[in-house]
């Protein structure tokens, strides 16, 4: 088996400059162009777990597209794992998100078991890295390679998207674990600074937080017309409607169509006529996709003529995560414990993800749609469905955790609650359905700060400066 290598089209940066202005354009341009000096002749090669089906693959794909556009030859490499490799990391996953998991052990079997894998895809990788270039390894599926990618000449980047507020056993024994395979790396980069453990030197240390791409399926313009259409046609709203005419723009630059069904899994869907909550996310168990269901359905009463969603990919299409369908079983069989009534108001949906352009699509035509989005995570490395809704001037209701601290601006661009609080959960969900007005006033603040600190340009510039600081 080779290697997957994702083919990522290029972008010019330069269509950033109508959002962002004539004077944020000129200096990305002049950031450009010094990177493109200092990695001349080199590779910036990124290597991870999935192409598909959660936030990193998405963000590599807007990430390297706008880097190819400005004339870096970044590329994007995936490894491949068994179930064993991945209920290995899926646990150090937990693990750094401070819970037990399943339970099971890091110790000797694990890092035989781990390395392995990571021995077998070094062969496969190790042709195509010469000195001289950058590696950038995200999170622990990758964090093996470091020494080995090290020794043929290349300068080492980890990039972790995981991490927890306050650090505990559990967190404790995940870094344990990690630590003996990160001694190469040049540089760490994290989405938020207080994620990184003791031993990482603080002068290696980068605060990178994610980006969206404004024009990518996932984010683009829809007319609410547009959005309707969509979400009748795939099942996802009451009504009916035939496959919408309108074209989206794929990932290769060529025009697609929706096209397809969503599973909604036997809970309906709701009436196009009422307010729309909606979680949309991966089907693991730090999404809390039931404390979701619970919060809203304590307060049912009082959330007027309001339904909820949850929505997340195809389990079958995330490749990484063995947990998936437990988490979906699991919040299935709370929506069958639900009375009648409530389980009216209270919808399951799955994606496919044989299309992710289409799947990109759907799930913009259901930010859209919604009243309110929430992202009510237990714990969360950045949580880029919220930038992702501000960008579409939705208000949105987080757990006061990791990165989305960072992007919701607590009564202004929506609500700030503590992740087990179901009360004050259902309180903010009830005072943005009690004022539409403010709801929507908040929306618009949310895309302004969304614009301002979540589009691609300030995040290549991130990057840029953490090669530029590297010797080499």
């Amino acid at each position: 088996m080779s290697l997957p290598n994702i083919d990522v089209r290029a972008l010019p940066p330069e269509r950033l400059a109508p959002l962002i202005g004539p004077e944020r354009a000129e200096h990305f341009a002049a950031v450009a162009a010094a990177a493109r000096e200092k990695l001349d002749g080199k590779v910036v090669l990124n290597v991870n777990s999935t192409a598909t089906g959660g936030g990193v693959a998405e963000l590599l794909q807007t990430l390297l597209a706008y880097a190819r556009g400005a004339g870096v030859d970044a590329r994007w490499a995936v490894i491949q794992g068994n179930p064993r490799f991945f209920e290995i990391t899926k646990r150090i996953h937990n693990h750094l998100y401070g819970t037990a998991g399943d339970g099971g052990p890091l110790g000797a079997d694990e890092h035989r078991d781990y390395e392995a894998v990571l021995r077998d895809n070094l062969g496969r990788l190790a042709p195509f890295v010469r000195a001289g270039d950058f590696v950038v390894l995200h999170d622990p599926q990758t964090a093996g390679l470091a020494s080995a990618l090290d020794a043929l000449g290349a300068t080492i980047v980890w990039r972790c998207h995981v991490g927890i507020d306050v650090p505990n056993e559990h967190s404790a024994r995940a870094w344990s674990f990690l630590e003996p395979y990160l001694e190469s790396v040049h540089r760490f980069v994290f989405s938020v600074e207080r994620f990184a453990p003791d031993f990482v030197p603080r002068s290696e240390l980068v605060v990178i937080p994610p980006s969206i791409d404004p024009f990518s399926a996932k984010n683009e313009a829809m007319l609410p017309a547009q959005v309707l259409e969509t979400l009748q046609y795939v099942g996802l709203l009451a009504g009916g409607s035939p496959q919408p005419e309108f074209t989206f723009n794929r990932r290769d630059g060529s025009p697609g169509r929706v096209a397809g069904a969503v599973d909604a899994l036997g809970t309906g869907v709701p009436p196009h006529d009422v307010p729309l909550v909606l979680q949309v996310s991966r089907w693991d168990a730090m999404k809390d996709m039931t404390g979701v269901m619970q919060g809203f359905v304590a307060r049912i009463d009082e959330m007027h003529d309001a339904h909820v969603m949850l929505c997340g990919p195809d389990v079958r299409g995330v490749t990484d995560d063995p947990e998936g369908q437990l988490v979906l079983d699991a919040c299935m069989a709370e929506w069958h414990a639900l009375p009648a009534s409530a389980r009216e108001r209270v919808h399951l949906a799955c994606v496919p993800m044989v299309d992710t352009d289409v799947a990109a699509v759907i799930c913009n035509a259901l930010q859209r749609w919604a009243s309110i989005v929430v992202q009510k995570s237990i714990a969360e490395g950045f949580g880029l469905t919220v930038a992702e809704a501000m960008w579409k001037s939705r208000p949105v209701i987080g757990s006061a955790v990791g990165g989305i601290v960072d992007q919701i601006v607590d009564g202004r661009t929506g609500f700030l609650v503590e992740p087990y609080d179901l009360d004050a959960f259902g309180a903010a969900l009830r005072t943005l359905l009690d004022d539409a007005s403010a709801a929507a006033a908040m929306g618009e603040l949310a895309r302004v700060r969304a614009l301002e600190l979540f589009v691609g340009d300030r995040h290549l510039e991130q990057w840029a400066a953490v090669f530029d600081g590297i010797e080499g």
